[in-house]
Parts: C-alpha cells; sequence; structure tokens
C-alpha cells in the first residue's frame, strides 16, 4: 500500500466472541497484508487494557494502556487511534482489523475512527459477526453487563440485551458463522431485526470485498435515531413477526405506564419513537431488549420548532417529519416495532390502543393535556 493512501480500517464487533475471532481470523487470511488490533478489556479490573496486535502468522506486539477516569473505554479510545496511526505511517498494512471487546459497541468506536479519518486513516466498514443460534438467548437476556463479567466501567448499566440489539442494528454487515444448532427460526428473527444489513457467510469470498466496501458514519447514525430510524416493516416468517403500530393521537400517561410490564414482555425486541400528551413537544425514544424498557427524551418534535429551527435540523430528519406530517400537530406520532417469535400482534395493537387518549379526553385540547398525571417524570425528569 502506498503511504499516498490512507489505510483502510474495518471494525468487527459482537457479543459471540467465538463468531468475532473466526470472522477476524478470515480477514487475516483472505486479506493479505491485513493486521488486527484487539483491546482486551477483561484485565481493566487490574487498572489497564490490555493491547494485542496480530496477523494471520500469530501475535506481533502486546502492551499496555492505562485506564483513563476507571473507565476501560475510554482507555481503548485514547489507544486505538494512535496505534491506527503507528500501523498507516509504517506502510505495510493493507488492511487494519479492529477487533471490539465483547460488549463495545461500535458505533461509538466507528465514530472515533471516523473523526480522525482524512490522510492517514479510512473506516471502510462496520461489521457485526454473529452465531445465529444465539441472537434470541441474548436478546433475551435481561441481566447487567456487570453481572456477566462483560462490564466497560463501574457506571457500566447496560444489559446484555440491549448491547446485543445495538450491535446487530447499527452494522450494515452481519457475517455468520456456520452454526449447526441454527434454524430458520433464528434465521427469520435476524432478518426482521435488521432487514437492511447485508448477511454474509464468514467463511465466503465476500467478507473480504465488504470489509472494503465503505461506510457513512452520520448516516449510520441518523438510521439509528429514534426521529428519523429505519425501522422494521411489518413481516411474517418462520414463526417470527414484526408489527408495526403506527397512530397519531397521544397516549395517556398514567395508562401507558400502567400497561408497561406487559409491552416489555410482548416481545423479544421493540424500538421505536412515541409521543404522551403531557409533554406534547417531546420526542420520546422507546428502546426495550430483554424485558428491560428504556425510555428517553430525544428532543422536539419538529412541529414544536420555529421555522428557523427547521434549518438547523438535518436534511434526514426534515425528510422524516415530512412522512409523518398531519395537518393539525405535525409529525407527532406514534411509531413502535415489535418482533418476537410468536407475536401476539392482536393483543399488543388492542394494548397500546387502550392506552391512547380517549375522545373525549383528545377532544378538551393540550392545555387540559398538560396536567394528565405525569407518570413518566421520574425517568424523563431524573
Amino acid at each position: 500500500m502506498s503511504r499516498n493512501e490512507p489505510l483502510p480500517v474495518v471494525i468487527v464487533g459482537g457479543l459471540h466472541a467465538d463468531a468475532r475471532r473466526h470472522v477476524v481470523e478470515r480477514l487475516l487470511t483472505a486479506v493479505p497484508g491485513s493486521v488486527a488490533l484487539h483491546h482486551d478489556l477483561a484485565t481493566a479490573t487490574q487498572g489497564t487494557v490490555r493491547r494485542v496486535v496480530r496477523d494471520a502468522s500469530g501475535v506481533l506486539a502486546t502492551g499496555d494502556a492505562p485506564l483513563v477516569n476507571d473507565c476501560a473505554c475510554c482507555a481503548l479510545r485514547e489507544d486505538l487511534v494512535p496505534e491506527l496511526d503507528r500501523l498507516a505511517a509504517e506502510g505495510t498494512t493493507r488492511l487494519a482489523v479492529v477487533e471490539l471487546w465483547d460488549s463495545v459497541e461500535p458505533k461509538a468506536m466507528a465514530e472515533v475512527v471516523a473523526a480522525h479519518s482524512g490522510d492517514e486513516l479510512l473506516l471502510t466498514n462496520v461489521i457485526t459477526a454473529v452465531s445465529p443460534a444465539l441472537v434470541l438467548p441474548y436478546l433475551g437476556n435481561g441481566d447487567d453487563l456487570a453481572e456477566a463479567g462483560l462490564a466497560a466501567a463501574a457506571t457500566d448499566r447496560r444489559t446484555v440485551a440491549d448491547t446485543w440489539a445495538r450491535q446487530v442494528e447499527y452494522a450494515p454487515v452481519l457475517a455468520l458463522v456456520d452454526d449447526p444448532e441454527a434454524d430458520e427460526q433464528d434465521h427469520a428473527l435476524l432478518t426482521q431485526l435488521h432487514p437492511t444489513a447485508r448477511r454474509v457467510d464468514a467463511a465466503s469470498g465476500e467478507l473480504a470485498a465488504l470489509a472494503f466496501a465503505g461506510f457513512d458514519v452520520e448516516a449510520a447514525a441518523s438510521a439509528q435515531h429514534p426521529a428519523s430510524a429505519l425501522l422494521p416493516q411489518e413481516a411474517d416468517e418462520s414463526g417470527v413477526s414484526t408489527l408495526v403500530w403506527h397512530q397519531t393521537r397521544p397516549f395517556h400517561p398514567e395508562r401507558l405506564f400502567q400497561a408497561l410490564e406487559d409491552l416489555c414482555c410482548a416481545a423479544a425486541r421493540s424500538r421505536g419513537r412515541f409521543w404522551l400528551a403531557d409533554r406534547t413537544d417531546s420526542l420520546l425514544a422507546w428502546d426495550c431488549a430483554g424485558g428491560a424498557l428504556c425510555v428517553e427524551n430525544a428532543g422536539p418534535w419538529m412541529a414544536a420548532l420555529p421555522d428557523a429551527g427547521w434549518e438547523l435540523m438535518p436534511p434526514v430528519r426534515r425528510a422524516a417529519a415530512a412522512i409523518d406530517w398531519h395537518p393539525e400537530h405535525g409529525d407527532r406520532c406514534q411509531h413502535l416495532v415489535f418482533t418476537s417469535p410468536g407475536l401476539d400482534g392482536g393483543g399488543i395493537e388492542r394494548l397500546l390502543d387502550s392506552c391512547l387518549l380517549t375522545d373525549a379526553e383528545y377532544a378538551a385540547g393540550p392545555e387540559k393535556w398538560r396536567h394528565l398525571p405525569a407518570s413518566f417524570a421520574p425517568f424523563l425528569d431524573a
């Protein structure tokens, strides 16, 4: 590789550690001159992060990176780019494969590498390694990462399920490792979780080509943002179903809050955006996996912004608002997606419908809505 060309960098992640290592080894074998860089966060309890650099022949170098603010992921960020710059300066590496540790999410690392892309580095793709038979067990695992020994910091409050869901849904390429225990339902679930992903057999020659395919970090972030997410469409295959529920009336906060337990247990995965009557200007994000729900304020609805505010929003956000636009309340809406084997779509729809404002409540108008019980305040105002 010429020194005048940036070093291609591909990120490989995933909680399925054996599958991830297999994918990395395949890339090292398939792309001559490739080098893998891995930071082992399991040693963080001893105060350091262990760095391993290897190629197809074996380990080339090892080293320790000190913790930063008692955060293993912070140490990874601080050490990763200098190591990539070193490989780029040597001018002999054709492809740098960044193998993420188990619970490190690819979005954060992709944005770190992309922020330093230029004459020396170029992020060329993000791949999540998958063992298909483990997709549902991991998606249903509500244990905290700390309980599983996978926390990246003392303050890490993520669960196995929500971490795995984001790893799958962010990457444009899912590399599937041969798994004799996987069946059609496992593959259908994976397809419905991320229908736009390129699913490729890790043993195929296509994997190496996809490592150089290109990656747009801004487009990837937009595809995950609740206001403009590329959510799955309705589907039903091999016992796995996806329900898309879309309404243009706000939720009664108290009735929705009382239904949360049933809704969280109704599907292996649910996500989207929603509208509470007592917070009529706030676009709220719904993110549920493993029976645990995360609700966050994702900023204002476009309809709540002054005209000048529209110009500050990215085009993809304005386009998403235009698709949902309603003559009375703009882009405010309910757009929730539920995916699971054995999904009771009708039951979920009836439960969600019962949480909407009644005709009489809706007719009372926004000023009355503001005085409804603020049931979500402990989560949104903390």
